[in-house]
């Protein structure tokens, strides 16, 4: 296994003495791009969007800045600072919400953020060893082995967690004991070459008569050709006090998406990854082998679910349903403990491609979508707020079966920030930071890739 040396992890371009020096380092590196610094400041730092009324800020410094995953933590449990990904040298970032400040924590060629601890103030990262200096991408197939670190976000202190031989590591439950990864036993890239710095993957593929496909459809094509290869893979879990691995799940189904319940320790969900209308693809576990249940039976030929994550109670899991895909489109949601389940009804062009949910439950965020994804929306490039409102029993009167049945129910939507200069091959990523008073997201709109927050309410 390769053993990186934690002492050599400073970038030279911070030229910081050692790693426990990192979180005092103030200032942002400059870069000696003449180019690159006139086009950063030509980028606002905040604005009101004319079309919404909103008060949008960038939050990070660097081009290149990435927020995470619209399911995994990058807050801290204080609700005070948020984690970000930094490039040019690659590394973390940390956002101190309180007044928008951001300063780099931590940098190595081949870091990656995982997320923020559910409960410390320690931050999560891989090291994978390059490959022709060009970062390797942690994907379930990736075969070669995998550091795992963590970084305290207030004095940088780094501390060894294990070394994984292959695979990817997904998410870490809510006391920190475990982490929880899946990999397969062979390599399969579902990606046709080196990503763009603008966007998050590259997928391509050429359609029966030999044109190559949209993005959109390339994509669907790249994930049905890995789903039918039935790759033998392990679901294990990673014990962060002693470096311990655990086999808990094997399987010729892709696995995907995995997540820890955000209160109990043992449950997980995952995915059965491929085209959503052709698998069955949420379920939950434990990490002892539990007989996996299933959350959303499909009805109909061509229906979809997929996107899913939990609210921050541990009740509830939503997800993307579409009945039929492309046609009908719901934000739904199941309920642990009660069975039962809620579908939320929107528009076409209020679809988006990831949701999320605020920590009270009060609200939803969505990030929209371009004309060419599942949607085909006329003017979906938006971030969206959501409240959600019951549809109500007429007179009062109803059905005898109505507690069996799902409840119905209508997002009423409203536009915090205009996206029509987002290239959506940059999935936005919307995230609510622990106060609900802002939703974050990463976006291209001006050229490079920058850190967003937009205000939930409008401003003054």
């Amino acid at each position: 296994m390769i053993k990186f040396n934690l002492a050599s992890v400073v970038a030279p371009a911070i030229a910081l003495a050692s790693v426990l020096a990192l979180s005092a380092c103030g200032s942002t590196p400059n870069t000696s791009d003449n180019a690159t610094a006139s086009n950063q400041q030509s980028i606002p730092k905040s604005w009101i969007d004319a079309d919404t009324g909103h008060k949008v800020v960038r939050l990070s410094e660097e081009e290149g800045s990435r927020s995470l995953y619209f399911h995994q933590n990058s807050y801290a449990a204080a609700g005070d600072k948020m984690v970000i990904s930094v490039a040019n040298p690659r590394g973390v970032a940390v956002v101190d919400l309180t007044d928008m400040s951001v300063k780099r924590l931590f940098d190595h060629p081949d870091v990656a953020v995982l997320f923020m601890g559910p409960s410390s103030r320690e931050v999560y990262l891989t090291l994978i060893e390059s490959k022709d200096g060009h970062p390797v991408h942690a994907q379930n197939e990736l075969q070669q082995p995998t550091q795992i670190i963590s970084v305290n976000i207030d004095t940088g202190k780094v501390r060894e967690i294990a070394t994984v031989p292959r695979g990817k590591i997904h998410s870490i439950n809510i006391n920190e004991s475990l982490l929880i990864g899946a990999f397969a036993e062979k390599a399969h890239s579902l990606e046709t070459g080196p990503r763009h710095a603008r966007f998050e993957a590259r997928y391509e593929a050429k359609g029966p008569d030999g044109k190559p496909l949209t993005y959109a459809e390339a994509k669907e094509v790249r994930m049905d050709q890995r789903l039918e290869m039935r790759i033998p893979m392990q679901m294990f879990t990673v014990d962060i006090k002693t470096g311990e691995l655990k086999t808990i799940m094997q399987s010729t189904d892709w696995l995907n998406h995995i997540q820890f319940s955000p209160t109990d320790p043992e449950l997980i969900m995952y995915s059965h990854e491929g085209p959503w209308h052709k698998v069955d693809r949420i379920w939950v576990t434990d990490i002892h082998g539990k007989t996996p249940e299933k959350i959303h039976q499909r009805m109909m030929n061509m229906e979809i679910a997929g996107h899913e994550f939990f609210g921050f109670d541990g009740k509830e899991i939503f997800y993307d349903l579409q009945t039929p895909r492309g046609q009908d489109f719901w934000l739904a949601s199941y309920n642990l403990e009660t069975g039962k389940r809620v579908w939320r009804h929107m528009q076409r062009d209020e679809w988006s491609v990831h949701f999320n949910v605020s920590r009270d439950g009060k609200y939803f965020a969505g990030d929209g979508g371009d004309e060419e994804m599942v949607a085909k929306a006329k003017n979906g490039k938006w971030i969206y707020l959501f409240e959600s409102e019951p549809v109500k029993d007429v007179a009062g009167i109803s059905a005898r079966n109505a507690e069996q049945l799902v409840r119905p129910a209508v997002l009423k939507a409203k536009k915090l920030v205009n996206m029509q200069q987002h290239d959506y091959r940059l999935e936005p990523n919307v995230t609510f930071t622990p106060d609900g008073k802002w939703i974050v997201f990463r976006s291209n709109m001006h050229g490079p890739v920058h850190v967003y927050a937009v205000s939930v309410e409008p401003a003054e």
